[in-house]
């Protein structure tokens, strides 16, 4: 057994057992005196917040929030930024042994309302900015009679004060439940359908550990930032779950995402360890004139959606280190990557998601039979289930009928809906979602693949391709455009961007139309919403 086979079963054996207690374990058995997150304001101060502190804040929290009612397996949302509220309260929930519903701070007051009512929370911890969300209003009646914890002024009657309810006295020892009570109520993007209840057991958090180490490389040395909002999966896998587990130090930036401000913070702290989504490295070039002449980097990683190699090419020369893609699901955690830890950096492989990470095996299945699919052949991309030891997810809370169709009939595998190819070497290369391959006269099309070639015109800030109806070929390829400040949106570059894919992809996989827009419609987490524009091909017919 290697030592990373080792490490991997020993992250599981830490946290899959029938009594743990959750806030020991993220929080409690570090040194009182390390830093556990240095919280960053929009001025560039900080505030270095220990795990001592940490420990004090959130048992005098979970002293509160069970006078409030709540208990082992009752649902707490948060409606909070990135902030140390937000994580003092993620540890007093766990430290009542209650579930931790993530409400991103975009979110509209429909969605919000469907997943307080999804997850049945009674209890939502929240800030002055967000409060009005919470109603009362169509969307959440005061029938529904909810428990509101506010930071800063409380404006609303009846809300709790968080600053207040922080005078409890702390509690004295955390409540002790098993590695398989979830932890994390977490719901899907809704890109594919209807946002689905994805509970994360306490015992997942090996799997967040094992990508922190692994795919990450984060080190006790590192400055560590993860770019992404915890109110989504990456973020409060790996940007809360992952430190605190590690008990390493983390930045948390309390703003928006802004290129400018991504370009100092990570110059003034001195960041060693970067990761984002494809779209703040993409922002990143756009304001490349900003870029600070003496950064720190070691590490830089992508993960959300695919990394375009010109991306990755750009930063090397920006940024002095490549970008390495990384593929995961709310449902999973990380389970695919380009890994950065010196065992499993492997040479680069541009277009490449990189390889199964310790303790997963995935393969690409045929697309009708769960037949693996030969080397470099388009199928399924799926979860061995006998052979992933930190593979955690079991089905969407409250719907079998969703979860049937993530799993073959036998069990063995998972379905992870995505499409991919596996090269000889073991490396994946993902194509498209199931439902954005485009079918054109018996060709199957990834979307992201023309993207990517789109992506390399100097005139393309952001381009999506998709599927329009077609009488002859069943669909052809469209591209959907943004356009970079200075250059000329018309038929002239459409025709380059045609020529382009034709001679850098594939003859018969170039758009067939090319239409210049503004913006490209997105979900809140940042993640490009393929759907709208497909439904807007085929109503423009």
């Amino acid at each position: 057994m290697t030592s990373i086979q080792r490490r991997v079963e020993d992250l599981r054996s830490r946290f899959d057992r029938p009594r743990v207690r959750a806030a020991e374990l993220l929080c409690d058995r570090h040194p009182g005196d390390a830093v556990a997150f240095t919280v960053v304001e929009p001025d560039l101060s900080s505030r270095d917040w220990t795990f001592a502190a940490l420990q004090d804040s959130s048992a005098r929290l979970a002293t509160a929030l069970a006078e409030l009612g709540a208990g082992p397996g009752d649902r707490v949302a948060t409606l909070l930024g990135k902030s140390a509220d937000l994580v003092v309260t993620l540890l007093a929930i766990w430290r009542i042994g209650a579930v931790h519903v993530p409400l991103f701070t975009a979110l509209a007051p429909p969605s919000i309302a469907g997943r307080i009512a999804g997850s049945g929370a009674r209890i939502v911890v929240t800030e002055p900015g967000q409060r009005a969300k919470l109603g009362p209003s169509e969307d959440i009646p005061a029938a529904w009679r909810l428990t509101v914890i506010t930071t800063g002024a409380v404006d609303h009657p009846g809300d709790h004060s968080f600053e207040r309810l922080l005078a409890a006295p702390p509690q004295p020892v955390p409540v002790t439940t098993s590695g398989d009570a979830t932890l994390v109520e977490l719901y899907t993007s809704g890109t594919t359908g209807t946002p689905k209840g994805v509970p994360v057991p306490l015992w997942a958090v090996a799997s967040m550990l094992a990508y922190q180490e692994f795919g990450l490389d984060h080190e006790e040395s590192d400055v560590f930032w993860n770019a992404a909002d915890p109110g989504w999966a990456y973020g409060l896998y790996h940007a809360i779950l992952g430190p605190l587990g590690l008990g390493r130090r983390a930045l948390l930036l309390h703003s928006g995402f802004s290129a400018r401000l991504t370009w100092q913070v990570l110059a003034a702290f001195r960041v060693t360890n970067f990761t984002a989504g494809p779209t703040v490295y993409r922002a990143l070039r756009t304001a490349e004139g900003l870029a600070p002449a003496d950064l720190a980097l070691r590490h830089c990683s992508s993960a959300g959606e695919p990394l375009p190699p010109e991306v990755s090419d750009w930063a090397e020369r920006v940024l002095g280190v490549p970008v390495l893609d990384h593929y995961g699901q709310t449902e999973l955690g990380m389970a695919v990557a380009n890994a950065w830890h010196p065992a499993l950096l492997g040479e680069r492989r541009p277009g490449s998601m990189g390889r199964a990470l310790p303790g997963w095996r995935l393969d690409v299945l045929r697309p009708e039979t769960a037949e693996p699919a030969a080397d470099g052949e388009r199928g399924r991309l799926a979860v061995d289930l006998a052979a992933s030891p930190l593979m955690w997810f079991t089905g969407y809370r409250g719907a079998p009928g969703r979860t049937a169709e993530r799993f073959t009939a036998d069990r063995r595998w998972y379905l992870t809906g995505d499409t991919a190819a596996r090269d000889a070497d073991g490396t994946f290369r993902f194509t498209a979602r199931d439902d954005d391959v485009i079918l054109m006269a018996g060709y199957r099309i990834g979307p992201s693949e023309v993207e990517s070639v789109l992506l390399g015109h100097p005139a393309v800030a952001e381009a999506a391709v998709v599927g329009a109806p077609d009488e002859l070929r069943g669909e052809v390829v469209t591209a959907h455009v943004v356009v970079r400040h200075g250059h000329d949106a018309g038929p002239a570059l459409a025709a380059e961007l045609q020529a382009l894919v034709k001679t850098r992809f594939a003859a018969h996989a170039y758009p067939r139309a090319v239409h210049f827009v503004p913006a490209l419609p997105k979900t809140p987490s940042g993640k490009l919403q393929r759907s709208a524009l497909r439904y807007a091909e085929r109503h423009s017919q």
